[in-house]
């Protein structure tokens, strides 16, 4: 039963839904244009706005999903929190590296943010605000979520302590960290992509 549910974990986090979204709109695969990247950033460069709200809400669904039916499962068993915990870290690793879509995913920024909500809905809640906040002083996507997902182990440990949550919540923000290693050196080069200013080139556009 436990095997089952984290193979479905990684399973759900492979559902990418940038791309089915953008299949749906008859629009091009995202790993195409702008950054290349399959998330509702990226998507919203297409100029659809509605695909890349859809895009997000999926993404996010998604990873809340995994969490909300994993606690209903096992929240009460032995090692409960430690079983919906892998399984919240496996829709990330799915949403980042899909069986459906050779393993070409996104960021992993919406279904994180899903996952925590599962977690901690107030966490969930900071670290929206936490991302807002920044960007709107930067207007940069990437410094954002990279902000935010340093900040996400701070809060699960004020808010919930050493457990298999913060642990969880610890690993993603490594995650998070990893996929936006681009974005990193590009925000140290002062050459990131900010929203709202058209003299970014193309080779320049956030990842997230």
């Amino acid at each position: 039963m436990v095997y089952l549910f984290l193979i479905g974990s990684y399973l759900i986090g492979s559902l990418s839904f940038a791309i089915l979204v953008s299949k749906f709109y008859n629009m091009n695969d995202p790993r195409t244009y702008g950054s290349k990247n399959a998330g509702a950033t990226n998507v919203m460069r297409s100029g659809n706005k509605k695909a890349a709200v859809l895009t997000l809400s999926g993404d996010l669904l998604k990873g809340a999903l995994v969490l909300w039916v994993a606690k209903y499962y096992f929240i009460h068993t032995s090692n409960g929190e430690s079983i919906v915990a892998l399984c919240g870290i496996l829709a990330v690793i799915g949403h980042i590296y899909p069986i459906f879509f050779k393993f070409k995913g996104g960021k992993g920024v919406a279904t994180s943010i899903g996952v925590i909500l599962g977690i901690n809905p107030i966490l969930a809640l900071l670290l929206v605000v936490t991302w807002g906040i920044i960007f709107k002083l930067s207007k940069v996507s990437s410094l954002s979520a990279l902000i935010a997902s340093i900040m996400s182990p701070i809060y699960a440990f004020i808010l919930m302590g050493n457990n298999a949550y913060f642990g969880a919540v610890l690993l993603i923000s490594f995650f998070i960290l990893f996929t936006h290693k681009g974005n990193i050196y590009r925000l140290i080069a002062k050459e990131e992509y900010k929203f709202g200013n058209r003299s970014n080139s193309n080779n320049k556009l956030d990842k997230k």
